[in-house]
């Protein structure tokens, strides 16, 4: 559902030397598989993210979404896709409710699939109490569940999401986590951007390991670990840093 061939971003500065924010990146994401990228900041996974989103383009390469590529289809490409970026803003003044009416009017969907809709996403994230108040009122980790509804809201056979948890509660991860795991059961394909090792170890079936713009290893947790001699992804990932560091001109 999700297919990339040596993608590549350069960004041109007005000032300074181009930077290669993402190199050559060849994966793929199968239904009902979720794959964790793991990266630092600067690393180039929201570059990678976004371009897979046809928010940006690449510089070269090619990537497919449901088997549309993305630079050819964008709309058709966008259509079988859920993506939640890690700076999208709600319309503070609507209710949770009519927030996600309002997103499920322009994905084209009926009425009475509207409404029971938001029923459905309003029990898997623990939403009832909060349906009806204004979007501003809303705390941290409710405004994080609203928004991963609203990118929901058709029921897309893909997601990505762009670091769902960060700086929330451990109840309110353990409600989003939950329901990306319920997403894969249902046939998703999910790529699941984070910085917490422990989740990645937890729910992804496979995880990728990008550093300056490079995919330096993507594999099962068992991979990584036999190919780094570890047992734990933050030792594998700063091994396999380490091995790129020496190898480098």
């Amino acid at each position: 559902m999700i297919r990339t061939l040596h993608l590549c971003k350069t960004f041109h500065p007005a000032r300074g030397a181009p930077v290669e924010a993402v190199r050559d990146a060849t994966f793929r994401v199968d239904s009902g598989e979720i794959l964790g990228l793991l990266g630092p900041n600067g690393a180039g996974k929201t570059t990678l993210l976004r371009m897979l989103a046809a928010i940006i383009r690449p510089t070269s390469g090619r990537c497919w979404i449901g088997g549309l590529p993305t630079q050819d289809q964008p709309e058709e490409a966008r259509s079988h896709l859920g993506f939640l970026s890690g700076n999208t803003k709600l319309y503070g003044r609507l209710t949770v409710r009519e927030l996600l009416g309002y997103f499920g009017s322009l994905y084209h969907m009926l009425d009475d699939r509207i409404v029971e809709r938001i029923a459905e996403l309003s029990a898997l994230l623990d939403m009832t109490s909060f349906l009806d108040r204004r979007c501003e009122e809303l705390s941290t980790g409710q405004t994080q569940r609203v928004s991963i509804a609203r990118v929901m809201m058709h029921d897309p056979p893909v997601l990505i999401l762009d670091e769902p948890t960060l700086g929330l509660d451990i109840m309110t991860s353990r409600t989003i986590l939950e329901f990306i795991a319920n997403a894969r059961a249902r046939g998703r394909s999910i790529i699941f951007s984070t910085h917490y090792m422990t989740e990645a170890e937890l729910l992804c079936d496979r995880v990728a390991l990008i550093h300056a713009g490079t995919l330096l290893a993507i594999g099962t947790k068992e991979d990584l670990y036999a190919e780094t001699a570890t047992d734990n992804l933050k030792d594998a990932f700063l091994t396999l840093v380490d091995k790129e560091v020496r190898q480098t001109p």
